[in-house]
């Protein structure tokens, strides 16, 4: 259907079908999901079905191009639909999405398996046109191949319909999982009826729930599980049976333990839906001819096995540990002797952590967190940007899901537009916690010669500003915002024609969090901090000595941390190799095992961390949780250059020359080319892990 004719259709009214510019979030309901979708799925069918039809040559302007045009207004609109799911969650929009979740993921299985749209692929791989394609659209055709056979393409005919209802069931299972966190999370408050009760608690944070408190119409201080509220609790409360009520409700949520300690109901435990999942998970692997999901989980990967990730896993383990050992003997010790606690209990670590880095360093995160007001942290974000890769950040005009969110553009020296984002900053009802990257539109070449610019969406979880002063983070808050636009740049600033790996597209998944990880490694930097910083009563910048204490401060149990990450993915990663869901262990029971061969904390007899672990149950991460670390690896030693760049020219990391070309080598690129390839091609080397163990102090003899 021409876009033209799109205009005089009855449903050309409906916004989620206009594609002319940005999403019209303002007008978007609901009612507007499904018949958008009937329209765009009937086109993008109509469209798969001409191109795998037995008339229909096998070349790229016959096959490839006109499914990716069909299909790419309907990722885009089932995106906005997403996107609003995550971000303004109600329960209309939730039915709707759901109610329209299995046509997708049907759809998409459909396409996955089209045998004879599969083996028009194959044609144009073996055809002598293919040796006049470029480079991006060779690499487009490999990884329609590969995901063609991951799709099920070259499953007997009889064993699809098999194949398809696992897929979907996945779908539904994931989002079950995460409406279930959800809802456990919401579902808790706890609201504090004396001063007593807020003893040792910032006066933001306390400022925070008595508002929340009073847009319940209730007295009091109104405390929740959603992270802005129930870390600091766990940080800073003085009130030991708060944090332990708290600690209990959060590490129970969506288990059969939930309705104990959160104010759960049982239809939100996630402990059948985890173990049905890797069931499913299993049962595709199997179909598929692989031993395992965590093989198929690998084949798009950088990693090339299970057992290499496994190892990698163990060998940062052992390197950590010492590391890991010291930080708890400290811990325990510190809890024993200066704040009475002989007996430390979960619900304790996080507040003696935050005393102990206090007393060793002499400063608090609170007192950090003054000088981080939002619209510094912006122009100090928008200035590393700017000055490395080159471009200039302006404010944007948009319409937007919510007052809050704010919309930019980014363009060249010469003016001309690159790409916009939104930004979404802060934690609400309704809202998804975490903070995310993800897609309005990518860039590609239409068919009109004209380029079609990226948009992004970044997403955090921070506290909104309150009492009348403007929000300030924390600088780990400060540190997430860079990560995230570092996801961003790697999406905005490519220069990739080809959708299929513009931007993030066709990235390695274990190699997506290098440009994130990267842009972290700024928040550390005088020269980068000084310019960022504005004390929120005084305007004053950071001074030195707190600097220099934050520095000091950096790898404080930074061991605890990297073991922490390597239960998350050897947990994630023994799930998906040889675990049993129908067995007589659980999988609590193997987080709790990991947690010990590993660990050094024991962990708490009632947690079920592992029915909230949205990453891999809901988020794409299953057989990927590693990924973390790996792609810390890579990002380490990317950014060891500059370093490298400034002590070589006694000058700035915020190097042009090294800025130029990472974005060159790097961002650019996008999925055109492997990312060790890219890497490679950046450092002139293949990575190494030194740099990474000394930016966590873990070089051998480091202190802490």
């Amino acid at each position: 259907m021409s876009s033209s004719s799109a205009n005089t259709r009855p449903d050309a009214d409906n916004p989620l079908l206009d594609f002319t510019d940005l999403p019209r979030f303002g007008e978007i309901r609901p009612e507007h999901v499904t018949p958008a979708l009937d329209v765009l799925l009937a086109n993008a069918t109509a469209a798969v079905e001409r191109a795998s039809a037995a008339v229909t040559p096998a070349s790229w302007a016959d096959v490839v191009e006109p499914v990716e045009r069909a299909t790419e207004p309907l990722s885009r609109a089932w995106g906005v639909i997403g996107h609003l799911n995550a971000v303004a969650d109600t329960p209309e929009l939730r039915a709707a999405h759901g109610e329209n979740l299995p046509r997708m993921t049907e759809f998409w299985s459909s396409v996955g398996q089209n045998l004879a749209l599969y083996e028009k692929y194959k044609a144009l791989n073996a055809s002598a046109d293919f040796a006049s394609l470029t480079g991006e659209r060779k690499k487009i055709l490999g990884n329609a191949l590969r995901d063609f056979r991951l799709s099920g393409a070259e499953l007997p005919e009889d064993q699809k319909p098999r194949f398809a209802e696992l897929q979907e069931r996945q779908a539904g299972l994931s989002k079950s999982f995460s409406d279930h966190v959800l809802d456990a999370t919401n579902a808790y408050a706890y609201i504090a009826t004396t001063d007593a009760e807020l003893a040792g608690l910032p006066e933001d944070v306390i400022e925070g729930a008595r508002e929340a408190a009073q847009r319940d119409g209730k007295e009091g201080w109104k405390f929740t599980l959603h992270f802005p509220s129930y870390f600091p609790v766990m940080q800073y409360s003085e009130n030991r049976a708060m944090r332990e009520t708290m600690y209990r409700a959060y590490s129970t949520r969506a288990s059969e333990l939930g309705a104990a300690y959160g104010n759960g109901k049982a239809e939100w435990d996630n402990t059948a839906v985890l173990a049905e999942e890797l069931k499913v998970r299993d049962e595709e692997a199997k179909m598929l001819g692989f031993r395992n999901f965590a093989e198929v989980s690998l084949a798009p990967k950088m990693a090339e096995s299970p057992e290499q990730v496994m190892a990698f896993l163990e060998d940062l383990a052992t390197r950590a540990r010492p590391h890991a050992q010291e930080d708890w003997k400290a811990l325990r010790e510190f809890a024993a002797s200066e704040l009475g606690l002989t007996d430390l209990q979960p619900w304790d670590m996080t507040f003696a952590a935050e005393r102990l880095r206090q007393k060793r360093y002499s400063f608090s995160e609170n007192e950090v967190k003054q000088y981080f007001p939002e619209d510094a942290v912006l122009k100090g974000l928008f200035k590393v940007t700017e000055t490395l890769f080159g471009v200039r950040i302006r404010r944007d005009e948009a319409t937007t899901w919510h007052p809050d969110v704010r919309f930019f553009r980014v363009e060249n020296q010469d003016g001309g537009l690159v790409a916009q984002f939104y930004l979404d900053l802060y934690a609400r009802e309704g809202k998804r916690g975490g903070a995310w990257m993800d897609d309005a539109r990518t860039r590609r070449r239409r068919a009109e010669g004209d380029v079609q610019t990226p948009v992004a969406y970044l997403t955090c979880n921070f506290s909104a500003p309150v009492g009348g002063k403007p929000a300030c983070f924390t600088h780990d808050e400060v540190i997430t915002l860079f990560h995230e636009f570092g996801h961003g740049l790697h999406h905005m600033l490519t220069r990739v024609d080809e959708l299929g790996v513009s931007g993030i597209n066709g990235v390695e998944w274990d190699a997506v969090e290098l440009p994130s990880q990267f842009m972290e490694n700024f928040c550390w930097e005088w020269d980068v901090l000084s310019d960022m910083t504005s004390h929120v009563e005084t305007a004053a910048p950071l001074p030195r000595p707190l600097y220099d204490k934050m520095l000091a401060a950096k790898n404080f149990q930074s061991g605890l941390g990297t073991l922490r990450q390597i239960v998350f993915s050897m947990f994630d990663m023994s799930l998906h190799v040889d675990f049993d869901p129908s067995g007589e262990k659980s999988a609590n029971d193997l987080a709790r095992e990991i947690n010990e061969r590993f660990h050094v904390i024991p962990q708490a007899s009632f947690s079920r961390w592992p029915n909230t672990f949205s990453h891999i149950f809901a988020g794409g991460y299953a057989a990927g949780y590693y990924s973390y670390k790996w792609a810390e690896v890579l990002s380490a030693d990317a950014y060891a250059a500059f370093e490298e760049a400034a002590q070589a020219r006694n000058g700035s990391v915020l190097d042009v020359a090294t800025g130029t070309r990472y974005r060159k080598e790097i961002l650019e690129v996008g999925g055109s080319r492997p990312a060790m390839e890219s890497f490679k091609s950046f450092r002139g080397r293949e990575p190494n892990i030194d740099a990474l163990l000394r930016h966590n102090g873990m070089t051998p003899g480091a202190t802490h």
